[in-house]
């Protein structure tokens, strides 16, 4: 199928229609095949998921859904997103429709660099085994590209390299940093086989015993950026560009509700790595520690008001993901969700991530300065709590609807509507 020419994010009434004729909707306009539209709705057969991880009995499902209305550096993109709560893509698409009445999401980024960690233990002369590693630099540097001389020829390989000595509980330690650039790679395999191949060079030119040699996820050289305006008239007035900034403003300070802060920003962030087969626990550990880079865990986005009482968000966090390796090449439904956000590299998809983590969060914050969090998240969820409750079809939409008017959302009430819904229908007949 070949990709629409007019490729939009917004597709009116995309929520009211059946996950067939949504399927139908993004495959026009990501240009999906047959083959892919059908790895889509069937995702990981049991004997990929074999070849994938070890001691496999089954595969757990999460639902796929797309966020829609996104508008980023000028480029229409609908996002496929892999979460099993209720209101995140809603939120998402709720979002980006009012970011994208200002032109959408800007962003940049730093490259897609990394680091690999060398820890150097047992030298006498700490201060003098760093002068030595940093005279070697050049012949390290050859060292470590000889490993991965394809990378080389695409641009990346190592560009520097940093040596520190650390303080620690036993004594100093040489930590040698190798900043590479992995380009379309998130780089794990490329930079601990580096970091390996190194190792016993550095014994021998130090004296001292090396123990790790390991990337590190906090990927401070890899960081991605996303700022957008939000008009106060499209967002509820100034009185909520006023909250949302008074709530911003404690998690800049408040560990407690910067925890709760920074998990609004990864809903979004998580369900897009997980949809494209990157790794969520390198990109979570990643954004958490820069968040306490400075000694205190703090909020990954800042809001402020413009000259004309508009609200703008932005944020800046490392997002280590690639398009080449792991299951993003692996996994059929990955596939399918790099091409529905029709990136081209690496860092096109760390980008777009950090835009969807900015959108999440301001859509939570809004809501929290507006009508509360609940009354939006528990509608969606009233659909599941139904469904809990033994309801099947359009019941699940009835008496979802009546637990959200009245806000009483439990399972014991979904019970109690489905015997009155089934009395009135005995009494009619």
């Amino acid at each position: 199928m070949l990709r629409c020419e007019k490729v939009t994010s917004r597709i009116s009434g995309f929520y009211k229609l059946p996950p067939g004729e949504r399927l139908k909707a993004v495959a026009e306009q990501a240009g999906l095949g047959q083959e892919e539209i059908s790895q889509v709705k069937k995702g990981l057969e049991l004997d990929q998921a074999d070849k994938m991880v070890e001691n496999v009995i089954g595969v757990f499902q999460v639902p796929l859904g797309i966020a829609t209305n996104f508008v980023i550096d000028g480029r229409e993109v609908l996002v496929p997103m892999a979460t099993e709560e209720p209101s995140v893509i809603a939120a998402a698409s709720n979002g980006a429709r009012m970011a994208r009445e200002s032109g959408g999401f800007l962003t940049s980024s730093s490259g897609p660099v990394m680091r690999a960690q060398i820890q150097v233990t047992g030298v006498s002369d700490p201060f003098g085994a760093r002068q030595t590693i940093l005279l070697h630099k050049d012949e390290l540097t050859r060292m470590a590209n000889d490993r991965d001389p394809l990378l080389v020829k695409y641009g990346g390989g190592v560009k520097d390299i940093e040596v520190q000595v650390i303080d620690s509980r036993i004594g100093p330690m040489v930590v040698v940093h190798l900043i590479v650039d992995c380009r379309d790679a998130m780089g794990a395999n490329a930079v601990n086989t580096m970091a390996e191949a190194l190792a016993p060079r550095m014994e021998e030119i130090t004296g001292g015993r090396v123990y790790l040699r390991i990337i590190s996820n906090l990927a401070d050289r890899r960081l991605a950026r996303a700022k957008a305006v939000f008009k106060a008239e499209d967002i509820g007035g100034h009185e909520v560009v006023d909250g949302i900034i008074q709530a911003a403003a404690l998690a800049e300070v408040d560990p407690y509700r910067a925890a709760t802060h920074n998990k609004g920003i990864m809903n979004g962030i998580t369900a897009v790595v997980l949809a494209t087969g990157n790794d969520t626990r390198a990109v979570e550990s990643g954004a958490h520690a820069y968040a306490s880079i400075q000694g205190r865990y703090r909020s990954l986005t800042r809001y402020e008001k413009n000259k004309d009482g508009d609200l703008v968000g932005t944020i800046e966090l490392p997002v280590a993901v690639g398009l080449v390796g792991g299951a993003t090449r692996v996994h059929p439904v990955a596939k399918s969700a790099v091409k529905i956000l029709g990136v081209k590299s690496a860092d096109d998809l760390s980008r777009i991530i950090a835009a969807v983590g900015l959108c999440q969060n301001f859509a939570a914050l809004r809501a929290l300065a507006s009508e509360g969090i609940q009354r939006g998240h528990m509608s969606l969820h009233a659909k599941n709590v139904a469904a809990q409750a033994g309801a099947k079809c359009d019941l699940i939409e009835i008496i979802a609807a009546r637990m959200a008017a009245e806000r009483r959302i439990s399972v014991d009430r979904a019970v109690e509507l489905m015997k009155e819904l089934e009395e009135k229908g005995q009494e009619k007949n």
